[in-house]
């Protein structure tokens, strides 16, 4: 009875996820696929269908979580963190038990939850931050978190959903990421990690999109994996110069091939780096328009003269004006990050 109710359990998580990939795949954007997809296509949604419906046909004819080796059944709580699994334990070579363990260990700790967050005093740097929720419970996240080698870590990302199952999401997320950012040396390995992690696991059944920067204080220079998250918005104020770091890989979740890469920018004097979610860029008015990127590139070319805060305080008001003073209907987050004095590059 406890096998079958694993499976019931799992079906309904496989159930649940395949419908929102095909919700998604089916009512989206072109342009907004295109940004959650990065470098890869539709196509690679639907081979992560495929293994959801192979793992849905094994349950249907009885033979899912059956080992494949001695034909016992695999155990339950490895079923739920990989329902892919086709070995027992007692199957597992040595390093594969050392890396289940530290995979049981991480998926412990991050179901202990919430960890606080405050905006870092960087020097030469002025941040500020603002998140309002749609509802109760956001799905929205941002954090700053330092890197193994001291560097900073900038991260914001958006759970596809709102309520309480986006935040419970976020909640898991934000401790994956307080628990794997002080031990990694690039965001590709943060984000390679969380992707194993969430892809197969039968408690999470959307996807995130996540900007995974690392600021190194000695160098000036950012290096991002940007996860089919909205493009970070770059202002060079020394040359008046805009540049967008797009895409660099698909959003967490969404697919079996995970291939992320990353970029490097180097920040100088008067620079000013906006992190944002899609709550802001999609707004709209009362003729359904939307608010756009163009506009918030406005507000900071305008105001570039001002502090973070202060600029997120015009962002906010001209998205209110906008909107007509309406509530939210999508969660609202931004990060400001403005570079206030120009500091020599330090030998490496």
């Amino acid at each position: 009875m406890k096998i079958k109710f694993v499976d019931e359990k799992i079906q309904t998580s496989l159930e649940e996820t395949r419908s929102n990939l095909l919700h998604w795949v089916e009512t989206t954007p072109e342009e907004k696929k295109q940004i959650c997809l990065g470098i890869e296509d539709v196509t690679c949604i639907e081979e992560h269908i495929h293994v959801i419906d192979e793992s849905l046909e094994k349950i249907k004819v009885g033979t899912f979580g059956i080992c494949k080796i001695c034909h016992e059944a695999v155990e339950s709580q490895l079923l739920q963190m990989d329902y892919t699994a086709a070995v027992c334990l007692g199957h597992f070579s040595d390093e594969e038990l050392r890396q289940l363990e530290n995979e049981l260990e991480l998926s412990q700790v991050i179901q202990r939850g919430l960890l606080p967050r405050e905006v870092p005093s960087i020097e030469g740097m002025n941040i500020a931050a603002f998140s309002r929720p749609a509802q109760i419970v956001g799905g929205d996240y941002f954090d700053f978190i330092d890197f193994k080698d001291g560097a900073h870590g900038f991260v914001m990302a958006d759970v596809s959903g709102h309520g309480v199952s986006a935040g419970m999401f976020m909640s898991s997320l934000q401790t994956a990421f307080h628990t794997l950012i002080p031990d990694a040396d690039s965001p590709i390995s943060v984000l390679e990690r969380i992707n194993r992690l969430y892809i197969h696991n039968i408690n999470f059944t959307t996807f995130v999109t996540t900007f995974l920067g690392k600021y190194d204080p000695q160098t000036h220079t950012l290096s991002y994996a940007n996860a089919g998250h909205n493009s970070a918005y770059l202002y060079r104020m020394a040359t008046n110069e805009e540049i967008w770091l797009r895409p660099t890989g698909p959003a967490i979740g969404l697919m079996e091939r995970f291939n992320v890469y990353t970029e490097d920018v180097v920040m100088e004097s008067g620079d000013i780096l906006l992190l944002y979610t899609d709550g802001i860029t999609e707004a709209s008015n009362h003729q359904g328009m939307l608010w756009g990127e163009d506009r918030l590139a406005n507000i900071i070319r305008g105001n570039v003269e001002l502090s973070a805060e202060q600029i997120i305080q015009k962002i906010l008001k001209a998205l209110n004006q906008y909107t007509g003073g309406n509530p939210f209907v999508d969660d609202v987050t931004l990060v400001i990050s403005k570079m206030t004095q120009q500091n020599s590059v330090l030998p490496n």
